[in-house]
C-alpha cells in the first residue's frame, strides 16, 4: 500500500474512487500505517466517498484532518442499507477508529453558552452541550466554577444584557432596565444588530481577548469624546473600569507578557488520563480547561494529540493561540501545526520545552492534572468497591464487569417500549444502550402487560445466544474468549449480571422466557423492586438480606434509574411522533387527502368520533363501507373486545 495520502495524488484518488461501486455498504479509511481512521456506511458507496474529497470546505475541521491522512480506501458491499448499518456498528465497536470515537470531555465541568442563533441571544452557564443550532457557541469547559460565576456576574454588571430568560411583565420593562442593567430586550427597545454587537464584546472576554477589548473600548470612548457625546463616553468609561475589575479578579500574571499560548500537560495511570489545558493570553492565565481520556495502551503524546484535535476543532479561529506548549512530543506534530495554522489562518507552533521558564510552566500544569487524576481514581475505586459488594450480594465468583438493566415504559399499554442500559466497570457505557418497541399484539392502548413485555425483550435480546447453544457452541468458552464481534459472529456481549426493574412477577416472566431459550442456568438474573429497594433472585420467595445504602444495592439502583430514564425518554419520543400525526391515519384506507377532507367537513376529530355512520357518509369521498370502517375504529364492537382478552383469562374462562 502506498504511504502517500490520496490528496497528494489526485490521479490515484480519482482512480480509486472509480473502483468503488454504486452499491450500499461500508467504507474504511486507512492511513499510511494501515490503521483504520474512519468507518462509515452509505446506500451509494462511491457517491459518499467522493463527497469527502470534492468539497472539503463544507467538512468539519475534524473530518478535514482525517482526509489529509487517508492513504487507502476499502469497502464492503452489502445487500441493503440496513445491513450496512449493522456492519458499521460492529466495525466501529471492534476497531475503535480514531475519528469515529470522539474524545469525551469531562461532564463535571460547566460551559458558558451564547445562543447566537436567537435575535436576542442568551448567555448562561450549563453542564450539557446541546447544539440546537450550528450558530450557538460553547466556551469551556471551565474547571473553576466559582470563578466562572463571578466572571459572568461582573460581565452582566459591566455590559447591559438581558437578565431574564422570560419577561417579568408583558407590557413594560422591569427594574433592570431602569438601573441600566438591561437594554430593554423584552420590549425590543434595542435592535437585534446592536444587541449582537454588545454581546460580541462580551464574547471577547471568554475568548481570552480582554486586552483587545480594552483597546477597542478606549478608541470608542475617544470617538465619543471628539463628537462631544459625553454621555456615551461616560458609559464606555464605566465599562472600562468594570473590565479592569474583571481582569484583576480573573487573571494571574506571569513574567512573559508578550506571547499568547496554550499549555497542555497530563497525568495518567494504566486506565485513565487527566489532561489540563491552561490558556495564557498576553502573559496572563485566563482559563483552565479539563479533559479526561481513556489511557489504555496509548502513548502520552497520542493522548495529548487527541485532546488538541477535539478542543481546537470546536473553537473559533481567534481562540487558537500562536503557540502551544505540550508535555510530550506529538506523534504527528508537523501535521498538527499545519492543521492549527489552517484553523487560525496564521502560523501556529507546537513546542515540547525541556528547561527554563516554559518547562516550569509545564510542571505547574502537570501538578494540576495530578490532582484531577486523583479525583478520577477515587471515583474508579468507589466503582470497584461497588462491583465487589454486588458480587458478594449475588454470590458471584468474581466482580461483574458488564451489567445490563431493563425497564418498560408505556401509558396504559400505548406506545409501549423497553430499554436496555449497560454498565461496564460500574460506569454507564452508552454506546451499548439499546431501545426496543414492544411488538406483541396483546399490548396496545388500554391493554398493558409488563410481564409479557419483559419476556418478549428477553427473547429478542438472547435469541442469538440461544441459537448458538442449540447448535452445540460452548457458551462458557465463547464468552470468555473475547475478540471482535466479527470473529465471534456478534456474540461478544454476554452480560455478567442482568437486572430487571420490578418485583417477583417480572422476574418470573423473565425466567420463563429464558427457560424457553434454555439459558436460565447460564445467566445471573436479579430484580430490584422499587418500593423497598429489595433485591430478588429467581426461585426465592424472600428478598436478599441487604441494606438500601450499601454499595452493591446503590449500583443496582443507579442502573435501574438509568434504565427508567432511557425508557421514559424513548416512550416520550414515540408518543410525540404519534401525536404529530392524526389518529385518522391509523384507519385502513384513510390517506392524507381523506384525512384533510374529513377534518375540513367535521372541523375536529371529536366530531368525527361522535358522528354516526349516516352522518359520516355525508362527508365528501366517504362511502357506506368507509363510513362503517371509520365508525368501527372509534367504537369497537363487543365481539371485537372479547378477542382482546389475554390468553390467560381465556383459559380460565374455558
Amino acid at each position: 500500500m502506498s504511504l502517500t495520502p490520496l490528496l497528494l495524488e489526485p490521479e490515484r484518488l480519482e482512480q480509486r474512487i472509480k473502483e468503488i461501486p454504486l452499491e450500499p455498504g461500508c467504507y474504511l479509511m486507512r492511513d499510511g500505517e494501515d490503521q483504520i481512521l474512519y468507518v462509515g456506511k452509505s446506500k451509494s458507496l462511491r457517491t459518499r466517498v467522493r463527497s469527502y474529497f470534492r468539497s472539503r470546505h463544507d467538512l468539519s475541521p475534524r473530518i478535514r484532518l482525517m482526509t489529509r491522512q487517508v492513504c487507502e480506501i476499502e469497502f464492503i458491499v452489502t445487500d441493503s442499507e440496513a445491513e450496512a448499518l449493522t456492519l458499521e456498528a460492529n466495525l466501529i465497536k471492534n476497531h475503535q477508529p480514531h475519528f469515529n470515537v470522539l474524545l469525551k470531555d469531562d461532564k463535571k465541568y460547566p460551559y458558558l453558552c451564547i445562543t447566537w442563533s436567537e435575535a436576542y441571544p442568551r448567555i448562561f452557564i450549563t453542564r450539557r452541550r446541546r447544539f440546537r443550532s450550528p450558530l450557538d457557541r460553547f466556551y469551556g469547559p471551565y474547571v473553576d466554577v466559582g470563578l466562572l460565576r463571578r466572571t459572568l456576574f461582573l460581565v452582566k454588571r459591566v455590559f447591559p444584557l438581558r437578565q431574564r430568560p422570560r419577561p417579568l411583565h408583558p407590557d413594560r420593562t422591569c427594574l433592570n432596565y431602569s438601573i441600566g442593567r438591561c437594554p430593554g430586550v423584552c420590549q425590543e427597545l434595542i435592535s437585534s444588530d446592536d444587541y449582537h454587537r454588545t454581546l460580541r464584546k462580551v464574547a471577547m472576554v471568554f475568548q481570552g481577548r480582554s486586552d483587545e477589548l480594552q483597546h477597542l473600548l478606549e478608541e470608542q470612548m475617544e470617538r465619543y469624546a471628539e463628537r462631544m457625546d459625553y454621555e456615551s463616553a461616560a458609559r464606555v468609561r464605566d465599562q472600562l473600569k468594570g473590565l479592569d475589575q474583571l481582569t484583576a479578579d480573573q487573571k494571574m500574571s506571569l513574567p512573559d507578557s508578550s506571547v499568547s499560548r496554550d499549555v497542555l500537560a497530563m497525568a495518567c495511570d494504566d486506565r485513565v488520563a487527566a489532561v489540563q489545558l491552561f490558556q495564557m493570553r498576553a502573559g496572563k492565565l485566563v482559563g483552565r480547561l479539563g479533559y479526561t481520556a481513556d489511557a489504555s495502551g496509548l502513548e502520552p503524546g497520542l493522548i495529548l494529540q487527541r485532546v488538541i484535535e477535539e478542543h481546537y476543532s470546536q473553537v473559533d479561529a481567534v481562540e487558537v493561540p500562536p503557540e502551544l506548549l505540550v508535555q510530550y512530543p506529538l506523534p504527528q506534530q508537523t501535521l498538527m501545526e499545519e492543521w492549527l495554522g489552517e484553523q487560525r489562518e496564521r502560523r501556529v507552533q507546537v513546542h515540547c520545552p525541556q528547561r527554563r521558564q516554559k518547562a516550569d510552566l509545564i510542571e505547574l500544569v502537570q501538578r494540576n492534572a495530578e490532582f484531577e487524576l486523583l479525583r478520577a481514581k477515587q471515583g474508579q475505586e468507589q466503582q470497584a468497591l461497588a462491583t465487589e459488594d454486588l458480587a458478594q450480594l449475588l454470590e458471584l465468583p468474581v466482580p461483574p464487569r458488564r451489567i445490563e438493566g431493563y425497564d418498560i415504559s408505556h401509558i396504559q399499554g400505548s406506545d409501549a417500549v423497553a430499554s436496555q442500559v449497560v454498565f461496564i466497570d460500574g460506569l454507564p457505557a452508552k454506546q451499548h444502550y439499546r431501545k426496543y418497541k414492544i411488538r406483541s399484539s396483546s399490548i396496545r392502548a388500554g391493554h398493558s402487560d409488563d410481564f409479557m413485555a419483559m419476556a418478549e425483550i428477553m427473547r429478542r435480546r438472547f435469541r442469538r445466544w440461544a441459537r448458538a447453544k442449540s447448535e452445540g457452541v460452548d457458551l462458557g468458552a465463547l464468552r470468555h474468549k473475547g475478540g471482535s464481534a466479527l470473529q465471534t459472529d456478534g456474540l461478544n456481549d454476554w452480560p455478567d449480571v442482568v437486572m430487571i426493574d420490578g418485583g417477583k412477577g417480572q422476574l418470573s416472566a423473565v425466567m420463563e422466557a429464558l427457560r424457553e431459550l434454555n439459558l436460565h442456568e447460564d445467566l445471573n438474573v436479579c430484580s430490584l423492586a422499587k418500593q423497598r429497594e429489595e433485591v430478588f433472585l429467581p426461585g426465592e420467595s424472600k428478598p436478599l438480606e441487604s441494606e438500601p445504602d450499601q454499595l452493591g444495592v446503590a449500583l443496582l439502583r443507579r442502573l435501574r434509574d438509568e434504565a427508567h430514564r432511557f425508557a421514559v425518554t424513548f416512550h416520550r419520543q414515540q408518543r410525540g411522533e404519534r401525536m404529530k400525526r392524526s389518529r385518522l391515519s391509523d384507519i385502513p384506507g384513510v390517506g392524507p387527502k381523506r384525512v384533510k377532507d374529513l377534518l375540513a367537513h367535521f372541523h375536529s376529530i371529536d366530531a368525527i368520533q361522535l358522528a354516526s355512520v349516516e352522518t359520516l357518509t355525508k362527508a365528501p369521498g366517504v362511502g357506506p363501507s368507509m363510513a362503517k370502517e371509520i365508525h368501527d375504529f372509534f367504537h369497537p364492537s363487543d365481539a371485537d373486545e372479547s378477542d382482546q382478552i389475554p390468553v390467560e383469562e381465556k383459559v380460565v374462562a374455558k
